[in-house]
Protein backbone atom coordinates (compact mmCIF):
# COMPACT_ATOMS: atom_id res chain seq x y z
CA UNK A 1 0.00 0.00 0.00
CA UNK A 2 1.06 3.58 -0.60
CA UNK A 3 2.16 5.66 2.42
CA UNK A 4 -0.70 6.84 4.61
CA UNK A 5 -0.14 10.55 3.93
CA UNK A 6 -0.22 10.00 0.16
CA UNK A 7 -3.45 8.03 0.44
CA UNK A 8 -4.96 10.66 2.72
CA UNK A 9 -4.17 13.48 0.27
CA UNK A 10 -6.04 11.75 -2.56
CA UNK A 11 -8.87 10.48 -0.35
CA UNK A 12 -9.49 13.98 1.02
CA UNK A 13 -9.89 15.34 -2.52
CA UNK A 14 -13.40 16.62 -3.15
CA UNK A 15 -14.67 15.72 0.32
CA UNK A 16 -16.84 17.98 2.42
CA UNK A 17 -15.73 16.68 5.81
CA UNK A 18 -13.69 13.88 7.40
CA UNK A 19 -14.51 12.88 10.98
CA UNK A 20 -11.91 12.36 12.28
CA UNK A 21 -8.86 12.98 9.96
CA UNK A 22 -6.33 11.77 12.53
CA UNK A 23 -8.24 8.51 13.02
CA UNK A 24 -8.26 7.90 9.27
CA UNK A 25 -4.54 8.54 8.98
CA UNK A 26 -3.82 6.19 11.89
CA UNK A 27 -5.89 3.41 10.31
CA UNK A 28 -4.24 3.92 6.93
CA UNK A 29 -0.81 3.80 8.61
CA UNK A 30 -1.67 0.43 10.17
CA UNK A 31 -1.20 -1.10 6.73
CA UNK A 32 -4.26 -3.36 6.73
CA UNK A 33 -7.13 -3.13 4.24
CA UNK A 34 -9.94 -1.03 5.68
CA UNK A 35 -13.60 -2.00 5.37
CA UNK A 36 -15.18 0.94 3.56
CA UNK A 37 -18.97 1.05 3.45
CA UNK A 38 -21.41 3.14 1.47
CA UNK A 39 -25.12 2.51 1.54
CA UNK A 40 -27.59 3.08 -1.28
CA UNK A 41 -31.35 2.81 -1.02
CA UNK A 42 -32.68 1.44 -4.31
CA UNK A 43 -35.10 4.31 -4.82
CA UNK A 44 -34.07 5.27 -8.36
CA UNK A 45 -32.75 2.68 -10.80
CA UNK A 46 -31.07 5.14 -13.18
CA UNK A 47 -27.93 6.76 -11.81
CA UNK A 48 -26.60 10.13 -12.89
CA UNK A 49 -23.18 11.73 -12.44
CA UNK A 50 -24.25 13.22 -9.10
CA UNK A 51 -24.60 9.71 -7.68
CA UNK A 52 -21.14 8.76 -8.92
CA UNK A 53 -19.32 11.27 -6.70
CA UNK A 54 -19.71 8.80 -3.84
CA UNK A 55 -18.92 5.77 -6.01
CA UNK A 56 -15.77 7.51 -7.27
CA UNK A 57 -14.59 7.90 -3.69
CA UNK A 58 -15.20 4.18 -3.15
CA UNK A 59 -13.07 3.51 -6.21
CA UNK A 60 -10.21 5.55 -4.73
CA UNK A 61 -10.23 3.36 -1.63
CA UNK A 62 -10.40 0.30 -3.86
CA UNK A 63 -7.37 1.41 -5.90
CA UNK A 64 -5.41 1.78 -2.65
CA UNK A 65 -6.17 -1.84 -1.78
CA UNK A 66 -9.02 -1.44 0.70
CA UNK A 67 -12.20 -3.53 0.89
CA UNK A 68 -15.17 -1.71 -0.58
CA UNK A 69 -18.68 -2.69 0.52
CA UNK A 70 -21.52 -1.52 -1.71
CA UNK A 71 -24.52 -1.85 0.56
CA UNK A 72 -27.93 -1.91 -1.09
CA UNK A 73 -30.44 -0.90 1.54
CA UNK A 74 -33.29 -3.15 0.52
CA UNK A 75 -34.52 -3.22 4.13
CA UNK A 76 -34.13 0.53 4.76
CA UNK A 77 -35.75 1.16 1.39
CA UNK A 78 -38.97 -0.16 2.87
CA UNK A 79 -38.75 2.55 5.55
CA UNK A 80 -37.97 5.52 3.32
CA UNK A 81 -35.09 7.88 4.11
CA UNK A 82 -36.47 11.04 5.77
CA UNK A 83 -33.21 13.01 5.28
CA UNK A 84 -33.98 16.49 4.00
CA UNK A 85 -37.70 15.75 3.69
CA UNK A 86 -40.44 17.95 5.06
CA UNK A 87 -43.08 15.23 5.05
CA UNK A 88 -43.32 11.50 5.63
CA UNK A 89 -41.91 9.72 2.61
CA UNK A 90 -43.90 6.74 1.29
CA UNK A 91 -41.88 3.52 1.52
CA UNK A 92 -41.10 1.38 -1.50
CA UNK A 93 -42.77 -1.96 -2.00
CA UNK A 94 -40.63 -5.13 -1.98
CA UNK A 95 -41.27 -5.54 -5.73
CA UNK A 96 -40.05 -1.99 -6.46
CA UNK A 97 -36.97 -2.51 -4.32
CA UNK A 98 -36.10 -5.79 -6.05
CA UNK A 99 -36.49 -4.26 -9.51
CA UNK A 100 -34.41 -1.18 -8.70
CA UNK A 101 -31.71 -3.15 -6.89
CA UNK A 102 -31.12 -5.32 -9.96
CA UNK A 103 -30.12 -2.29 -12.00
CA UNK A 104 -27.60 -0.98 -9.47
CA UNK A 105 -24.89 -3.56 -9.87
CA UNK A 106 -24.60 -3.25 -13.65
CA UNK A 107 -24.27 0.52 -13.31
CA UNK A 108 -21.80 0.70 -10.44
CA UNK A 109 -19.47 -1.81 -12.08
CA UNK A 110 -18.81 0.76 -14.79
CA UNK A 111 -16.77 2.46 -12.06
CA UNK A 112 -15.90 -0.19 -9.45
CA UNK A 113 -13.94 -3.38 -10.03
CA UNK A 114 -16.51 -6.18 -9.64
CA UNK A 115 -13.81 -8.62 -8.54
CA UNK A 116 -12.87 -6.37 -5.63
CA UNK A 117 -16.32 -5.14 -4.62
CA UNK A 118 -18.38 -6.76 -1.90
CA UNK A 119 -22.10 -6.26 -2.52
CA UNK A 120 -24.34 -6.63 0.52
CA UNK A 121 -28.07 -6.25 1.25
CA UNK A 122 -28.97 -5.08 4.74
CA UNK A 123 -32.01 -7.35 4.82
CA UNK A 124 -29.51 -10.14 5.48
CA UNK A 125 -29.16 -9.10 9.13
CA UNK A 126 -32.15 -6.79 9.60
CA UNK A 127 -34.57 -9.37 8.21
CA UNK A 128 -33.36 -11.83 10.81
CA UNK A 129 -33.70 -9.37 13.69
CA UNK A 130 -36.63 -10.07 16.00
CA UNK A 131 -38.90 -7.55 17.67
CA UNK A 132 -37.04 -7.81 20.99
CA UNK A 133 -33.70 -7.10 19.30
CA UNK A 134 -35.16 -4.14 17.41
CA UNK A 135 -36.46 -2.68 20.67
CA UNK A 136 -33.01 -3.15 22.22
CA UNK A 137 -31.51 -1.30 19.25
CA UNK A 138 -33.99 1.55 19.69
CA UNK A 139 -33.07 1.76 23.39
CA UNK A 140 -29.54 2.81 22.46
CA UNK A 141 -30.72 6.18 21.10
CA UNK A 142 -32.94 8.96 22.43
CA UNK A 143 -35.77 11.07 21.02
CA UNK A 144 -33.82 14.18 22.03
CA UNK A 145 -30.90 13.11 19.85
CA UNK A 146 -33.25 12.36 16.96
CA UNK A 147 -34.71 15.84 17.21
CA UNK A 148 -31.24 17.31 16.75
CA UNK A 149 -31.68 16.54 13.06
CA UNK A 150 -32.70 19.67 11.18
CA UNK A 151 -35.45 17.99 9.19
CA UNK A 152 -37.01 16.38 12.27
CA UNK A 153 -36.69 19.49 14.43
CA UNK A 154 -38.31 21.70 11.78
CA UNK A 155 -41.21 19.34 11.27
CA UNK A 156 -41.69 19.01 15.05
CA UNK A 157 -41.60 22.79 15.55
CA UNK A 158 -44.11 23.32 12.74
CA UNK A 159 -46.46 20.65 14.05
CA UNK A 160 -46.07 18.40 11.03
CA UNK A 161 -46.25 14.66 11.68
CA UNK A 162 -43.18 12.48 12.15
CA UNK A 163 -43.93 8.78 11.97
CA UNK A 164 -42.23 6.49 14.50
CA UNK A 165 -40.82 4.33 11.71
CA UNK A 166 -38.85 7.34 10.42
CA UNK A 167 -36.84 7.34 13.65
CA UNK A 168 -35.84 3.79 12.80
CA UNK A 169 -34.08 4.76 9.57
CA UNK A 170 -30.91 6.29 11.10
CA UNK A 171 -30.83 3.48 13.68
CA UNK A 172 -30.95 0.78 11.01
CA UNK A 173 -28.38 2.58 8.86
CA UNK A 174 -26.18 2.94 11.91
CA UNK A 175 -26.59 -0.72 12.82
CA UNK A 176 -25.43 -1.66 9.31
CA UNK A 177 -22.01 -0.35 10.36
CA UNK A 178 -22.10 -2.57 13.43
CA UNK A 179 -23.05 -5.64 11.37
CA UNK A 180 -20.30 -4.97 8.83
CA UNK A 181 -17.74 -3.75 11.40
CA UNK A 182 -17.03 -0.81 9.08
CA UNK A 183 -13.83 1.19 9.45
CA UNK A 184 -15.06 3.99 7.19
CA UNK A 185 -18.50 5.05 5.99
CA UNK A 186 -19.06 7.38 3.06
CA UNK A 187 -22.16 9.48 2.45
CA UNK A 188 -23.51 12.74 1.11
CA UNK A 189 -23.61 15.82 3.30
CA UNK A 190 -27.32 15.20 3.88
CA UNK A 191 -26.43 11.86 5.50
CA UNK A 192 -24.07 13.21 8.17
CA UNK A 193 -26.46 12.63 11.09
CA UNK A 194 -27.07 9.01 10.08
CA UNK A 195 -23.35 8.36 9.66
CA UNK A 196 -22.63 9.72 13.12
CA UNK A 197 -25.32 7.44 14.58
CA UNK A 198 -23.25 4.59 13.13
CA UNK A 199 -20.20 5.79 15.07
CA UNK A 200 -22.23 5.99 18.28
CA UNK A 201 -23.76 2.52 17.88
CA UNK A 202 -20.38 0.95 17.12
CA UNK A 203 -19.02 2.41 20.36
CA UNK A 204 -22.10 1.09 22.15
CA UNK A 205 -21.29 -2.40 20.80
CA UNK A 206 -17.63 -2.11 21.80
CA UNK A 207 -16.31 -1.58 18.27
CA UNK A 208 -13.88 1.15 17.19
CA UNK A 209 -16.04 3.98 15.80
CA UNK A 210 -15.97 4.34 12.04
CA UNK A 211 -14.42 7.31 10.29
CA UNK A 212 -17.12 9.38 8.60
CA UNK A 213 -16.44 10.96 5.22
CA UNK A 214 -19.03 13.18 3.58
CA UNK A 215 -18.92 14.24 -0.05
CA UNK A 216 -20.69 17.27 -1.49
CA UNK A 217 -23.82 17.15 -3.60
CA UNK A 218 -22.85 17.74 -7.22
CA UNK A 219 -24.30 20.79 -8.92
CA UNK A 220 -26.31 20.08 -12.04
CA UNK A 221 -25.77 21.51 -15.52
CA UNK A 222 -27.24 24.83 -14.38
CA UNK A 223 -24.42 25.20 -11.84
CA UNK A 224 -26.93 26.23 -9.17
CA UNK A 225 -29.10 23.41 -7.90
CA UNK A 226 -27.98 19.88 -7.12
CA UNK A 227 -28.06 17.45 -10.03
CA UNK A 228 -31.50 15.88 -10.25
CA UNK A 229 -33.58 14.13 -12.87
CA UNK A 230 -36.66 15.98 -11.67
CA UNK A 231 -34.94 19.33 -12.32
CA UNK A 232 -33.73 18.24 -15.76
CA UNK A 233 -30.15 19.36 -15.01
CA UNK A 234 -28.63 15.89 -14.96
CA UNK A 235 -26.26 13.72 -16.99
CA UNK A 236 -27.40 10.10 -16.81
CA UNK A 237 -24.67 7.46 -16.93
CA UNK A 238 -26.78 5.35 -19.29
CA UNK A 239 -27.53 8.19 -21.69
CA UNK A 240 -26.22 7.82 -25.27
CA UNK A 241 -22.57 8.90 -25.67
CA UNK A 242 -23.39 11.88 -27.89
CA UNK A 243 -25.99 13.13 -25.38
CA UNK A 244 -23.59 12.79 -22.45
CA UNK A 245 -20.77 14.47 -24.36
CA UNK A 246 -22.96 17.34 -25.52
CA UNK A 247 -24.34 18.00 -22.05
CA UNK A 248 -20.84 18.10 -20.56
CA UNK A 249 -19.68 20.53 -23.24
CA UNK A 250 -22.57 22.85 -22.30
CA UNK A 251 -21.42 23.54 -18.72
CA UNK A 252 -19.78 26.81 -17.72
CA UNK A 253 -16.01 27.13 -17.36
CA UNK A 254 -16.39 27.59 -13.60
CA UNK A 255 -18.50 24.45 -13.24
CA UNK A 256 -15.99 22.55 -15.40
CA UNK A 257 -13.37 22.75 -12.64
CA UNK A 258 -15.88 21.54 -10.07
CA UNK A 259 -16.60 18.51 -12.27
CA UNK A 260 -12.88 17.88 -12.73
CA UNK A 261 -12.44 17.88 -8.93
CA UNK A 262 -15.37 15.60 -8.12
CA UNK A 263 -15.68 13.38 -11.19
CA UNK A 264 -12.28 13.07 -12.87
CA UNK A 265 -9.83 10.29 -12.03
CA UNK A 266 -6.84 12.40 -13.10
CA UNK A 267 -4.23 13.03 -10.40
CA UNK A 268 -4.38 16.31 -8.53
CA UNK A 269 -1.01 17.35 -9.99
CA UNK A 270 -2.36 16.93 -13.54
CA UNK A 271 -5.39 19.05 -12.77
CA UNK A 272 -3.23 21.77 -11.24
CA UNK A 273 -1.14 21.84 -14.42
CA UNK A 274 -4.23 21.99 -16.62
CA UNK A 275 -5.70 24.83 -14.57
CA UNK A 276 -2.44 26.77 -14.81
CA UNK A 277 -2.39 26.32 -18.60
CA UNK A 278 -5.91 27.73 -18.91
CA UNK A 279 -5.03 30.63 -16.62
CA UNK A 280 -2.03 31.32 -18.88
CA UNK A 281 -4.25 31.60 -21.94
CA UNK A 282 -5.12 28.11 -23.16
CA UNK A 283 -8.67 27.92 -24.46
CA UNK A 284 -10.86 26.48 -21.66
CA UNK A 285 -12.89 24.63 -24.29
CA UNK A 286 -9.86 22.38 -24.87
CA UNK A 287 -9.91 21.42 -21.19
CA UNK A 288 -13.65 20.82 -21.43
CA UNK A 289 -13.07 18.46 -24.36
CA UNK A 290 -10.74 16.46 -22.11
CA UNK A 291 -13.36 16.29 -19.34
CA UNK A 292 -16.14 15.28 -21.72
CA UNK A 293 -13.93 12.60 -23.27
CA UNK A 294 -12.86 11.13 -19.93
CA UNK A 295 -16.37 10.86 -18.53
CA UNK A 296 -17.98 9.62 -21.75
CA UNK A 297 -15.23 7.00 -22.19
CA UNK A 298 -15.75 5.80 -18.61
CA UNK A 299 -19.32 4.77 -19.35
CA UNK A 300 -19.21 4.09 -23.09
CA UNK A 301 -15.59 3.17 -23.85
CA UNK A 302 -12.97 4.99 -25.91
CA UNK A 303 -14.77 4.23 -29.17
CA UNK A 304 -18.01 5.67 -27.84
CA UNK A 305 -16.27 8.84 -26.64
CA UNK A 306 -14.47 9.28 -29.96
CA UNK A 307 -17.72 8.88 -31.88
CA UNK A 308 -19.40 11.40 -29.56
CA UNK A 309 -16.62 13.91 -30.25
CA UNK A 310 -17.03 13.48 -34.00
CA UNK A 311 -20.78 13.95 -33.64
CA UNK A 312 -20.23 17.05 -31.51
CA UNK A 313 -17.80 18.52 -34.04
CA UNK A 314 -20.20 17.82 -36.86
CA UNK A 315 -23.13 19.44 -35.07
CA UNK A 316 -21.33 22.38 -33.48
CA UNK A 317 -18.46 23.28 -35.75
CA UNK A 318 -19.84 22.25 -39.13
CA UNK A 319 -22.14 24.52 -41.08
CA UNK A 320 -19.68 27.40 -41.46
CA UNK A 321 -19.15 27.83 -37.74
CA UNK A 322 -15.84 29.64 -37.08
CA UNK A 323 -13.12 27.99 -35.01
CA UNK A 324 -13.08 30.95 -32.61
CA UNK A 325 -16.64 31.85 -31.62
CA UNK A 326 -17.52 35.24 -30.19
CA UNK A 327 -18.48 34.76 -26.55
CA UNK A 328 -21.03 36.71 -24.56
CA UNK A 329 -22.23 36.48 -20.98
CA UNK A 330 -25.95 37.02 -20.45
CA UNK A 331 -27.35 37.70 -16.98
CA UNK A 332 -31.02 36.76 -16.72
CA UNK A 333 -33.62 37.39 -14.01
CA UNK A 334 -34.86 33.80 -13.61
CA UNK A 335 -33.67 30.21 -13.96
CA UNK A 336 -34.36 30.20 -17.70
CA UNK A 337 -34.95 32.47 -20.68
CA UNK A 338 -36.96 31.95 -23.85
CA UNK A 339 -34.96 31.30 -26.99
CA UNK A 340 -36.33 34.36 -28.78
CA UNK A 341 -35.39 36.64 -25.89
CA UNK A 342 -31.92 35.04 -25.73
CA UNK A 343 -31.33 35.65 -29.44
CA UNK A 344 -32.27 39.30 -29.01
CA UNK A 345 -30.19 39.76 -25.85
CA UNK A 346 -27.20 38.20 -27.61
CA UNK A 347 -27.53 40.68 -30.47
CA UNK A 348 -28.37 38.06 -33.07
CA UNK A 349 -31.79 39.56 -33.77
CA UNK A 350 -33.03 43.13 -33.46
CA UNK A 351 -36.22 42.17 -31.64
CA UNK A 352 -38.16 39.22 -30.27
CA UNK A 353 -40.50 39.50 -33.23
CA UNK A 354 -37.59 39.02 -35.60
CA UNK A 355 -36.34 36.13 -33.48
CA UNK A 356 -39.71 34.36 -33.67
CA UNK A 357 -39.78 34.92 -37.43
CA UNK A 358 -36.30 33.41 -37.83
CA UNK A 359 -37.33 30.39 -35.75
CA UNK A 360 -40.44 29.85 -37.88
CA UNK A 361 -38.28 30.06 -41.00
CA UNK A 362 -36.01 27.31 -39.58
CA UNK A 363 -33.00 29.62 -39.60
CA UNK A 364 -32.08 29.19 -35.92
CA UNK A 365 -29.76 26.57 -34.51
CA UNK A 366 -28.87 25.81 -30.89
CA UNK A 367 -25.67 23.81 -30.45
CA UNK A 368 -25.82 22.91 -34.11
CA UNK A 369 -29.37 21.56 -33.98
CA UNK A 370 -32.05 23.35 -36.00
CA UNK A 371 -34.84 24.59 -33.73
CA UNK A 372 -38.49 24.99 -34.64
CA UNK A 373 -40.02 25.19 -31.16
CA UNK A 374 -40.74 28.87 -30.43
CA UNK A 375 -41.31 28.00 -26.76
CA UNK A 376 -37.84 26.51 -26.20
CA UNK A 377 -36.23 27.80 -23.00
CA UNK A 378 -32.50 27.98 -22.22
CA UNK A 379 -31.36 27.33 -18.66
CA UNK A 380 -29.16 29.55 -16.51
CA UNK A 381 -25.74 28.13 -15.72
CA UNK A 382 -25.33 26.55 -19.15
CA UNK A 383 -23.49 27.56 -22.31
CA UNK A 384 -25.01 27.48 -25.80
CA UNK A 385 -23.85 28.12 -29.35
CA UNK A 386 -26.62 30.17 -30.96
CA UNK A 387 -26.77 30.72 -34.70
CA UNK A 388 -29.14 32.63 -36.95
CA UNK A 389 -28.38 31.75 -40.54
CA UNK A 390 -24.77 31.01 -41.45
CA UNK A 391 -23.11 34.27 -40.43
CA UNK A 392 -24.68 35.34 -37.15
CA UNK A 393 -23.14 32.97 -34.59
CA UNK A 394 -22.25 33.53 -30.96
CA UNK A 395 -21.49 31.42 -27.90
CA UNK A 396 -23.45 32.59 -24.87
CA UNK A 397 -23.10 31.70 -21.21
CA UNK A 398 -26.23 32.28 -19.12
CA UNK A 399 -26.12 33.18 -15.45
CA UNK A 400 -28.97 34.04 -13.12
CA UNK A 401 -29.11 37.43 -11.42
CA UNK A 402 -28.64 36.91 -7.65
CA UNK A 403 -31.90 37.51 -5.79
Amino acid sequence: MRPAKEQLAELARGTEEILVPQELEERLAAGRPLRVKAGFDPTAPDLHLGHTVLVNKMRQFQVFGHEVIFLIGDFTGMIGDPSGKNATRPPLTPAEIAENARTYEAQIFKILDPERTRVEFNSRWMGAMGAAELIQLAARHTVARMLERDDFSKRYAEGRPIAIHEFLYPLVQGYDSVALEADVELGGTDQKFNLLVGRQLQQSWGQPPQVVITVPLLEGLDGVQKMSKSLGNYVGINEPPSTMYGKLMSISDTLMWRYFELLSFRPLADLATLKAEVAAGRNPMEAKFELAHELTARFHGEAGAAAARRDFDQRIRAGAMPDELERRMLVIDSAEIGLAAALTAAGLTASNSEAFREIRQRAVRVDGERVEDERLALKAGARYVLAVGKRRIVEVELSQQPS
